[in-house]
C-alpha cells in the first residue's frame, strides 16, 4: 500500500503556466483523504514553493533547496543541511571567475545581484520549454519573484556570505549560453562535500551533497516511521533522481529527460497534462490491487 508521495514542483506538479491544475490538485487531496502522506520536494526555496501552492488548498510538508531545508505543514523548519562557509567561498569565486549568472539561496532569503538579468533568463528558460506560454505569462510570473520578494536584490554576495546568520544552503547557476554553463560545471568539479545537480538543461544546482531531495525524504519518511519502498516519487529532472532511486513506486514525467525515464519504474503524462494525478491514481491501484 502507498503510505507517501513525494513529488517535484516544476515541470511536474505545475504546468506551463507555473500553476497546479485541478486535476493535480484533486489527486493530492484524494490521497491525502485516505490518510497518504504527501510531500512537496523541490529545488525551489521554500517561499517559492508556498507562493506556488496558493489558492490551491494543498497543505503539507515541503522539502526545499532539493533538500538543504525540510518544512513541516506548518512551515516550521524540522531540518536543514548547508555549504559550510569555506566551501561556500571557494564555489562563489569559482563561479564569478566563470562569469556566469548566479542566486544565492540561504536560510534568511534567495538573493539576486542581477534582478533584470534573472528575469531575462528565466523567460528564455520557461519559453524554450512552453512555447505554448505567452511571453508576457512567463514574464509576469518572473517578475513575481521580486515583487513578492521570494528572491531579493542585493548589490553584491560578500556581505550575504560573511554574515554568520546566513546559512547557504545552494548556489543556483542558470544560463542559455551552455558552453559557459558547462564552463561553471567543470569549473566545481572536485569540490569536496558538494553535490552539482540540475532542473534543467539550462541550470546547476550545487548544494552539500547530503542536501539531496532522496536522503532528506527518507529521513523525513523514518521520522514517521513509513517506509521508502511503500513511497511514490515523481519527477522530471536529475535533482529528483536521488528520490526516484530510492521508492519503491518511481514515476517519470512525459517530459521528462530520457536517462530519468530509463532510472524509473513506470512513466505518466506530461506536466501540462496533469501527469502527476495520472500517477498518483495509477500508483494507489496497483498498490491495492490483490
Amino acid at each position: 500500500m502507498i503510505t507517501s508521495i513525494a513529488t517535484d514542483m516544476d515541470g511536474t506538479l505545475l504546468n506551463g503556466k507555473m500553476e497546479v491544475s485541478e486535476a493535480n490538485q484533486a489527486a493530492i487531496k484524494k490521497a491525502q483523504g485516505l490518510g497518504v502522506e504527501v510531500i512537496v520536494a523541490t529545488g525551489r526555496s521554500y517561499a517559492e514553493a508556498r507562493f506556488a501552492l496558493e489558492g490551491t488548498g494543498i497543505e503539507c510538508p515541503i522539502i526545499a533547496v532539493n533538500g538543504a531545508e525540510v518544512r513541516n505543514a506548518a512551515g516550521e523548519v524540522i531540518q536543514f543541511t548547508a555549504l559550510a562557509d569555506d566551501i561556500a567561498d571557494d564555489i562563489y569565486r569559482r563561479l564569478k571567475d566563470v562569469g556566469v549568472y548566479f542566486e544565492l539561496y540561504t536560510n534568511q532569503g534567495t538573493y539576486t545581484d542581477n534582478p533584470d538579468k534573472a528575469v531575462e533568463l528565466l523567460i528564455d528558460i520557461v519559453q524554450s520549454a512552453h512555447p505554448e506560454t505567452s511571453v508576457e505569462e512567463i514574464r509576469e510570473s518572473a517578475k513575481q519573484r521580486v515583487n513578492r520578494k521570494l528572491v531579493l536584490p542585493v548589490e553584491g554576495y560578500e556581505k550575504i556570505l560573511r554574515d554568520m546568520n546566513q546559512h547557504i544552503y545552494k548556489f543556483f547557476v542558470f544560463s542559455t549560453d551552455y558552453i559557459l554553463l558547462q564552463k561553471a560545471a567543470d569549473r566545481l568539479e572536485g569540490i569536496s562535500g558538494v553535490a552539482v545537480s540540475s532542473s534543467g538543461n539550462e541550470n546547476l544546482e550545487v548544494t552539500n551533497d547530503q542536501a539531496q531531495k532522496g536522503i532528506a525524504l527518507e529521513a523525513y519518511l523514518s521520522s514517521k516511521g513509513l517506509s521508502m519502498k511503500d513511497a511514490l516519487a515523481v519527477g522530471d529532472n536529475y535533482n529528483d533522481l536521488s528520490m526516484l532511486e530510492r521508492v519503491g513506486y518511481s514515476y517519470a514525467m512525459g517530459n521528462a529527460d530520457v536517462n530519468i525515464k530509463r532510472a524509473c519504474r513506470f512513466e505518466t503524462a506530461v506536466n501540462n497534462e496533469s501527469g502527476v494525478a495520472q500517477a498518483i491514481e495509477d500508483a494507489l491501484e496497483r498498490s491495492t490491487v490483490k
